[in-house]
């Protein structure tokens, strides 16, 4: 089994949301995740999808796009992202999910190989865009959530078994520790992905692959990956 992940699939084949107005790289590009997905991945594999997933606004509507990578070779293991409005509790989820669809939610999941868990996570107080008065709350909110998902991680975790943390916000900035990344360590994560940053082709700023405090840091955003599953190296 290998373990593959991508992020920010922003699917849109109900919603009618293409997303080339960000730019012509993105056009028809689940067309092209498809094909490099069924390149790459097998039924014995694994996939990891560190949320936004569909931009559906209601769990009804994102049907469609659920289905379509349902349809996709592999296990999929997916988190919430801050556009996945859909996400509603995460047993009504569980019920209308493919099979080969697995969500975390303040849990863990054994592949085998490697120990897997996640949350959404947040803006930090390293980030420009953070405003203290309206993110502190949810910012300390999301640090609680991530001890959950790394106790549940605990549960089964054994030495010879690394642990993946998938989260949808960059728990490091420009390559420095945040509350994210300093539990992160202090709980004996091996390898964090994590998505939500796009940039246009050829501007993606430095250190956004990172390796800070024996935990290697990596950015799966499709578009970041030319929409190409990145397998893990553990």
């Amino acid at each position: 089994m290998k373990i593959f992940a991508i992020g920010d699939l922003h699917l849109s084949i109900a919603s009618g949301k293409p997303m080339d107005v960000f730019g012509d790289h993105w056009k028809d590009h689940h067309h092209l995740i498809e094909k490099n997905w069924k390149e790459l991945i097998t039924e014995n594999d694994l996939v990891l999808l560190p949320g936004d997933l569909s931009w559906a606004m209601k769990l009804d509507e994102a049907a469609l796009d659920l289905n379509w990578l349902g349809e996709l070779p592999g296990r999929k293991i997916i988190t919430k992202g801050n556009h996945d409005y859909w996400w509603s509790s995460v047993s009504q989820i569980r019920k209308r999910l493919p099979p080969c669809i697995i969500p975390l939610q303040h849990t863990a999941f054994d592949a085998g190989t490697a120990v897997i868990t996640g949350t959404r996570g947040w803006i930090t107080p390293l980030s420009d865009e953070y405003d203290e008065e309206k993110d502190e709350k949810i910012y300390m909110r999301e640090l609680h959530r991530l001890n959950l998902a790394l106790e549940s991680a605990a549960k089964i975790k054994t030495e010879a078994k690394p642990l993946i943390v998938m989260m949808h916000y960059p728990p490091v900035i420009s390559g420095s520790a945040t509350g994210f990344s300093q539990m992160l360590t202090s709980r004996g994560a091996d390898i964090c992905i994590y998505g939500h940053i796009h940039c246009s082709p050829g501007h993606w700023p430095e250190e956004l692959d990172t390796e800070i405090d024996g935990v290697k840091y990596r950015l799966v955003s499709a578009d970041y990956l030319d929409f190409k599953p990145l397998e893990l190296r553990i």
